[in-house]
């Protein structure tokens, strides 16, 4: 057996192990958990996706989310709140205190293994989930091609969260969703979007990346260089590992500015991710939007 082979072995079974061991300390720490009874929902590792798998680190943007969502929602209790890219419920679980008995969470993605796992783990009526059949070349790719409207009523939610959903948009789908959050958003409604903001502190940060021009330190500095056109856009760009765009996508300051001129949408606060070598809230940057009230 050759060396390539035999290490693919131990990595499996080191996978395995962990699932094992994840599956028993799941069941025994929901045991001791006291004051933070939403941290129940967290799934096991198989069901752990969106580029978050560790159960601690789950937990942890749960918490980072949960506060967010406390400081932007106007009322603290029966707020209606949609989720797009939803996938296996993080943001619904740190949803779940702000909707009360009279609110109401959705989900929406385009993974029907992540809805299908959804509907069967979070509880109606206070969730529900919803698969949309659209394309996205690295996440759907064999479903319906063009952009889809959100099967909801205009001005019908208090709040739209997007964890990581606009940094796998290309321009075309991130102006026709970007439309869609102000569509269905109530007036004076919020939005709390990730994205990778190639804004003043990225640019800031490619100094710390090299030692000189075109030298990076390591492959974690330097993954999250976005100098690649995305379909030929000058304001969305990806960075050069990707096998499609939609993989890692950044959207330049004149870009944001473009989606705010475009929509009813207010930038109110911009949390600036640590992704960026810099202090941040989350590892990506988060954008909070706001639909004025006319």
């Amino acid at each position: 057996m050759n060396t390539e082979m035999r290490l693919a072995e131990l990595l499996a079974s080191a996978d395995d192990a962990y699932r094992t061991l994840d599956q028993a300390y799941v069941s025994l720490d929901q045991d001791k958990v006291l004051r933070t009874r939403n941290i129940l929902r967290i799934p096991n590792e198989p069901s752990r996706r969106g580029g978050k798998v560790s159960y601690a680190e789950w937990a942890h943007v749960v918490g980072i989310f949960q506060t967010l969502l406390f400081m932007h929602l106007e009322e603290k209790q029966n707020n209606r709140i949609l989720d797009v890219g939803c996938g296996t419920g993080l943001l619904a679980i740190a949803s779940e205190q702000f909707l009360g008995p009279q609110g109401q969470y959705l989900g929406l993605d385009v993974s029907r293994r992540d809805i299908d796992f959804c509907a069967g783990h979070y509880p109606k009526p206070l969730f529900d989930f919803a698969h949309l059949d659209v394309a996205n070349p690295h996440y759907a790719p064999t479903q319906q091609g063009a952009p889809l409207a959100w099967s909801v009523e205009d001005n019908s939610f208090d709040m739209v969260t997007a964890l990581s959903v606009w940094t796998h948009f290309s321009e075309t789908d991130a102006r026709y969703y970007w439309r869609e959050v102000s569509r269905v958003l109530k007036p004076g409604g919020r939005a709390l979007i990730t994205c990778f903001l190639l804004d003043e502190d990225y640019q800031s940060s490619l100094a710390y990346r090299s030692d000189e021009p075109g030298r990076f330190h390591t492959l974690a500095q330097s993954r999250w260089i976005f100098d690649q056109p995305c379909y030929g856009s000058e304001m969305w760009f990806s960075p050069r590992w990707v096998d499609v765009p939609e993989q890692a996508i950044g959207i330049s300051k004149r870009g944001l500015k473009s989606l705010l001129e475009e929509s009813d949408l207010a930038l109110v606060k911009n949390y600036s991710g640590n992704w960026k070598e810099l202090p941040g809230v989350y590892f990506q940057d988060v954008l909070v939007l706001e639909k004025p009230v006319r």
